[in-house]
């Protein structure tokens, strides 16, 4: 049977616990070779998983929350989303080198198209107290001798459920640029044959950067829609580095006229 930790026996078992190896640790200097043996030996077995919820409990723990939501939405969102990248940790944090269509969860990837890559992509927790999302990406490129480097977001099929014409899908973002670098935001719709783009550039004068699509501006065949991802662009990433501190989706109709 288990015992709660908080409850009266788990109280008091865990004092006992903490006066037995005080008195150990005080002891110690003192004790017989054989003693201090087998307490050292005890001592390592309980590290291991004192440790390992210390770890668990400091990231939990932490704010923002791990798995959080929250994010302001436009009036009349109908859909809306934060990649797993910046709601929770990865199984892989980081790779390093990125190489051309390596992903980093199952919602992200790098294309470039370097024969010797000198770029890392590298989850990292947000602790900051104007963070909204749990974890971030960092983006860091040293020498860089090909022609294009981008991050590819896919969005789940529901973003692409019920999509029309009159929608509009707005990414919002917190970025950090350690120097000035243009990029760029591409909104790609597959329908059918053929596939729907439009090339935004997000501002660079400010962290909290939106990029907005209007679908009133293409040939979306509404019938056929299958499958919407977005390419951030990075031009001339040479020796910068690029922090995501959050991404989010909303999918909402554009106000009639």
């Amino acid at each position: 049977m288990a015992i709660n930790p908080t409850g009266v026996l788990g109280r008091l078992m865990q004092r006992l616990s903490l006066a037995r190896w005080t008195a150990a640790a005080r002891n110690a200097p003192n004790a017989e070779l054989s003693t201090l043996r087998a307490l050292r030996q005890n001592a390592r077995q309980l590290l291991i998983p004192l440790q390992e919820l210390s770890y668990i409990a400091e990231d939990r723990l932490a704010l923002p929350r791990i798995g959080t939501n929250t994010f302001t939405r436009p009036a009349g969102t109908d859909w809306s989303w934060r990649p797993m990248a910046w709601r929770a940790g990865l199984w892989k944090r980081g790779l390093a080198p990125a190489l051309n269509r390596e992903k980093i969860g199952s919602e992200v990837g790098i294309f470039h198209d370097c024969n010797q890559p000198e770029i890392s992509l590298t989850q990292y927790r947000n602790l900051r107290a104007d963070d909204l999302a749990a974890y971030g990406l960092m983006l860091e490129v040293y020498h860089f001798g090909g022609s294009f480097l981008s991050l590819v977001v896919d969005l789940p099929t529901a973003a692409s459920t019920g999509l029309k014409k009159r929608h509009v899908i707005q990414l919002s973002a917190v970025i950090e640029r350690e120097t000035p670098i243009n990029i760029y935001a591409r909104l790609n719709v597959k329908n059918g044959p053929n596939t729907e783009q439009i090339l935004l550039t997000l501002p660079s004068d400010q962290r909290e950067t939106m990029a907005e699509f209007d679908l009133a501006y293409t040939q979306l065949n509404e019938a056929r829609t299958e499958k919407i991802w977005i390419d951030l662009l990075f031009e001339n990433p040479n020796m910068n580095k690029v922090t995501i501190r959050d991404l989010n989706i909303c999918r909402y109709p554009r106000a009639e006229i």
